[in-house]
């Protein structure tokens, strides 16, 4: 029986994504693992593989094609011994329910073809399966009711069959907590229409919404309205650093490393991270999650938008181990090579608009996020020095946007000390 390709959730907040590009075409045998196509997301372009071995009958969605949402199909798989005139036939199979939205923001990033009816279960309901996981399941004697499907609507694939034992128990689902109900949206504003007639008779351009565009916008309105931020501001006097760093950086020559400040600062955020573990945390809907590691997001600007990648474990990393990954990292967000998960997770995030000139500003929490610190240049100050005298000092402003939900005031103000103390005696950030 044909069977539906669905386009892919390639991240857990993707809704709809642009078919790029067509790697195959129609006639064409594909295995599983094979690439099929390459999928625009909202921050990515992804290669998308086949988890089905059989001929490509029919293409669905031209390449090209803007929002295209998630478990659309896009093309049609036939099985050994079908052709196309089957695929008409095959339209009144069943078709699998779409998953429930909880489901989706759980689902792996890993793409999948659709559903495609097997046996009936013992209770009555189809079981869906790929063709070549039936095929494998029969050849072991695997009772396919008897497995719990990793594909999407929780197909049955052919992994989910290989690792499965002749006569396994079906496996038991966990009760499902009822979905809590949708906030109501707030208004955004005016409408498309009001603000067109508003400007009717000017000269003006508009511009399309890109799913970057789309995301960042609905991301950053969500934070600013559910999530109480309060601001916690400090000078830090980066003399020590700047002199540490030029002898670091001289010594480094032969190896072709060059630290840059913001390398301290994520070194200095990690370390606070482990200095004050209360603060390592983030907001999970009801209840708080206390991460062990320093996983710190680090935002990049990109043409259109930007990326926070994630440095993992970063307090466990060397300066020079931090500066080639944050560069690699920075690079290929650029291009929009990120996987979802090198830009997903960590609980806190730097945003550094300093080497564009601003003197200090507030950063938006980034959610599940607990805090985002907003660094601001360099810039020489008079100051008065330890012995009363007054002296000139490189000084840099930052800001802690803090999530009151999971940091109060004085822990904030803890986190806060503890990275200054780091950026000030960047000696210790060593030790």
């Amino acid at each position: 029986m044909p069977t539906e390709v669905l386009m892919p959730a390639l991240s857990p907040t993707m809704e709809q994504g642009t078919l790029a590009k067509w790697l195959v075409k129609e006639g064409d045998t594909v295995s599983s693992g094979d690439l099929l196509a390459e999928i625009e997301t909202d921050k990515a372009t992804m290669e998308f593989e086949a988890v089905d071995e059989g001929v490509i009958g029919k293409i669905l969605v031209a390449e090209g094609t803007e929002g295209v949402a998630v478990n659309t199909p896009i093309a049609v798989l036939l099985e050994e011994g079908e052709s196309a005139d089957d695929i008409k036939a095959g339209g009144d199979a069943p078709k699998a329910a779409a998953p429930a939205k909880e489901e989706k923001a759980e689902a792996a990033p890993a793409p999948a073809a659709s559903a495609a009816p097997a046996a009936p279960a013992r209770d009555g309901e189809r079981i869906f399966a790929s063709p070549l996981a039936r095929r494998i399941a029969k050849d072991k004697g695997v009772d396919l009711s008897a497995i719990k499907g990793s594909g999407p609507h929780g197909r049955i694939v052919k992994a989910d069959v290989e690792n499965a034992q002749p006569g396994a128990a079906p496996a038991k689902e966990a009760a499902k907590a009822p979905a809590p109900a949708a906030a109501a949206a707030a208004p955004a504003g005016p409408s498309t229409d009001a603000v067109l007639k508003m400007y009717e008779g000017r000269d003006f351009e508009e511009v399309k919404l890109d799913g970057m565009r789309k995301t960042i916008a609905a991301r950053l309105t969500e934070a600013k309205q559910t999530i109480p931020h309060f601001y916690l501001r400090r000078d830090i006097k980066l003399d020590a650093l700047m002199k540490f760093r030029a002898q670091l950086n001289k010594q480094l020559e032969g190896r072709g490393v060059k630290l840059s400040v913001n390398d301290f600062i994520i070194k200095a955020s990690a370390l606070a991270l482990q200095q004050v573990p209360d603060a390592n945390a983030v907001w999970a809907g009801d209840r708080m999650l206390k991460l062990k590691p320093s996983d710190v997001a680090v935002a990049v600007a990109i043409d259109g938008g930007l990326f926070t990648p994630v440095l993992k474990d970063a307090h466990l990393k060397s300066l020079s181990a931090l500066s080639a990954e944050m560069k690699d990292l920075a690079g290929r967000a650029r291009d929009r090579k990120l996987a979802p998960h090198e830009y997903q997770g960590g609980s806190f995030a730097i945003s550094n608009l300093g080497m564009f000139g601003i003197d200090n500003f507030d950063a938006v929490i980034n959610p599940p996020h607990g805090a985002i610190l907003a660094v601001g240049s360099g810039v020489k100050k008079p100051v008065v020095g330890a012995d009363g005298e007054l002296t000139v000092a490189t000084v840099m402003s930052v800001t802690l946007s803090v999530d009151h939900r999971v940091i109060d005031g004085a822990l904030g103000a803890q986190l806060l000390q503890a990275l200054v103390d780091n950026l000030e005696n960047p000696m210790v950030m060593l030790a």
